[in-house]
């Protein structure tokens, strides 16, 4: 097993793990102001290292510095300044009522931090995925280890990298490794585990976690569906999808998995896909696979697991609409879209985690609906139309994650909103003051008059008396 950490002396994981248990304690007793400067420095190193996170991202698999702006940097400089602005406002105690039966108390709620926690990253955005929660965790006052994935390797040295330039290891460590590392990690009784992955592997992730009793957070993934009405503007649909679907190589756990869309328009929908896969990809006309606009697969792995699912789809009477050209000496695989595709095949079975888009056909919004919850509850859910009786249906029918009306996948950059699915899309929620709350306890406090309690009613012996004042006391609920 093979381990880098950021100590230039290394360290053992356990090591690593005792040191950031004692700086914990004391963490809580810092003042706010020691939270915002560790902020103020993440973000100055992030605006200082624009570039390198740039190329770090560009070596790993090909993504475009304008995709590393628009999401990775973009969502995490996001995420510092939200927590600059109300930090005061989300740690303060805040008072709450109390039942008259509990007069002569006070009562409030207090956040405080987790204690060590535990950030496992994934590939497909590795920098904000890693950074995004990291924010979260020091706002919370925690101190943290971060596991970023081994796919990728160049944005992993990068973060460790930031967090020796940063933080004393005991605040903030990186320890790089592969699926062997996490499971160290994850053996450990951390206060919180915040993994971003997939299902499967966060059902392992929440196992190891309960033999410790450790609280996780689990951002999964899921089959994310879009519906495409006969009303919806069609153009503005076909743009949208486009983009949310091929942006990162179609890497991106919210990315429009397959398109259910009404009889009546799909074959206007399908030319419309095909035309915007043109403009956004093939500048001046050159083919995609010379696009500097367009990711590429993250690994062989992925790679060859793509080209099966597409072959098997079209095996089982998938038509091809586009793509099918792929390059494996740089993992290129075309925008690809599918008509006619058999519910039964692999694509519609797993998360596609790639540029493939199946197209499905249906009579009524009902059959649409009976298709999305017939499968595991998505992390995100999307439908175009410019009815609303049509997007209250689909809201009031169905359950996900996230919904979005005539959007797709932009709710992940309003951090005001929280981020997370349900079941086997996800637990808990990130983002703003969701993610403070992810890493804190909400402790309830509360503090009684000397020599006086409202409660002597519930205390023995019970008298008569007692008994009367309980039967008063009863009757007021």
């Amino acid at each position: 097993m093979q381990v880098s950490t950021t100590n230039p002396v290394e360290m053992s994981i356990e090591q690593i793990f005792q040191s950031q248990q004692k700086r914990a304690l004391l963490q809580r007793l810092e003042p706010l102001t020691i939270r915002k400067q560790r902020l103020t420095k993440l973000k100055a190193w992030v605006h200082q290292n624009r570039v390198a996170i740039q190329e770090a991202m560009y070596a790993d698999f090909r993504k475009p510095a304008g995709e590393v702006d628009g999401v990775e940097i973009f969502h995490v400089l996001g995420e510092i300044k939200l927590a600059l602005q109300n930090l005061d406002s989300w740690a303060a105690k805040r008072k709450v009522d109390a039942p008259i039966t509990f007069l002569g108390t006070r009562s409030y709620l207090r956040p405080e931090p987790k204690g060590v926690c535990l950030i496992i990253a994934p590939w497909n955005y590795p920098f904000s995925l890693a950074i995004g929660p990291l924010v979260s965790a020091l706002a919370a006052g925690n101190t943290v280890i971060i596991k970023p994935s081994e796919f990728t390797p160049h944005t992993a040295a990068l973060i460790s990298r930031m967090a020796a330039d940063l933080f004393e290891e005991a605040i903030v460590s990186v320890v790089e490794g592969d699926a062997s590392v996490a499971a160290t990690l994850t053996a450990l009784p951390f206060d919180h585990i915040f993994f971003t992955g997939s299902p499967a592997v966060g059902k392992l992730v929440m196992k190891a976690a309960a033999e410790n009793l450790t609280s996780v957070t689990l951002e999964l993934g899921g089959k994310s569906p879009v519906i495409v009405t006969a009303s919806a503007k069609l153009e503005d649909a076909a743009e949208r999808i486009v983009v949310a679907k091929y942006f990162n190589c179609g890497q991106t756990c919210i990315a429009p998995d397959y398109v259910l869309v009404d009889e009546k328009v799909a074959k206007i929908l399908v030319e419309l896909l095909k035309k915007q896969v043109a403009m956004r990809f093939s500048e001046k006309g050159e083919p995609i696979k010379d696009s500097k606009h367009y990711t590429r697969m993250v690994s062989h792995k992925h790679w060859l697991r793509m080209n099966a699912l597409l072959e098997d789809a079209l095996t089982k009477g998938a038509k091809l609409e586009l793509g099918g050209e792929v390059r494996e000496e740089d993992r290129f695989f075309h925008p690809t879209i599918l008509t006619h595709v058999d519910v039964n095949c692999r694509l519609m079975e797993e998360e596609i985690f790639g540029p493939i888009l199946p197209i499905i056909t249906y009579r009524s919004l009902q059959d649409a609906v009976k298709t999305i919850n017939a499968r595991p509850k998505p992390l995100a859910l999307y439908i175009f139309t410019q009815k609303e009786s049509e997007s209250k249906e689909v809201l009031n029918a169905t359950s996900s994650g996230a919904m979005c009306i005539n959007e797709c996948a932009v709710h992940f950059l309003n951090n005001h909103l929280p981020f997370g699915g349900v079941n086997n899309s996800g637990l808990g929620s990130a983002h703003g003051h969701f993610g403070f709350l992810a890493f804190s306890h909400v402790k309830p406090v509360m503090k009684q008059r000397n020599g006086f309690t409202s409660v002597k009613p519930l205390y023995p012996p019970y008298t008569k008396m007692a008994k009367r004042l309980m039967d008063w006391l009863l009757k007021m609920f």
